[in-house]
């Protein structure tokens, strides 16, 4: 697994600290300023391109390099939002209780979860039904 962020919380430990919902709209806006981040940067490379244009083999040099950086940090801010904004939706679609159907009202089971299997146990407040979410 690629280290996380440690802004990012895992599902479990997001779950016992701040409750689901509050860890899903902390993935999301997460997510949204990676994306505004791809966004800057992506304006970056196009004005690190037009300063091209009449420019001497020093600063074409000097604008070759903010163009990979540039180039870098937009294809790693845009893949981070990817991610983060799946990762979000696919533990959403997890979130309704399959008894009541409740949705995001989790709280951790007490049971020990295995690490290779990434389930997290959560139990509905509402109704005390027991399932597992699967952490991708």
């Amino acid at each position: 697994m690629a280290a996380r962020n440690p802004l990012n919380r895992p599902l479990a430990e997001g779950i016992a600290r701040v409750g689901f919902r509050q860890w899903y709209a902390r993935e999301l806006l997460s997510s949204h300023a990676h994306m505004a981040l791809a966004l800057f940067a992506a304006v970056a490379l196009i004005a690190s391109f037009e300063a091209f244009h009449g420019a001497s083999a020093g600063e074409k040099l000097l604008n070759t390099a903010f163009v990979l950086v540039s180039a870098g940090i937009t294809l790693w801010a845009l893949r981070r939002y990817l991610y983060l904004l799946m990762h979000a939706e696919e533990m959403a679609n997890q979130a309704n209780c399959p008894q009541c159907k409740a949705y995001g009202q989790l709280r951790l089971q007490d049971s020990v979860q295995e690490p290779r299997a990434r389930l997290v146990p959560v139990c509905c407040k509402r109704c005390e039904f027991c399932w597992s979410i699967e952490e991708a």
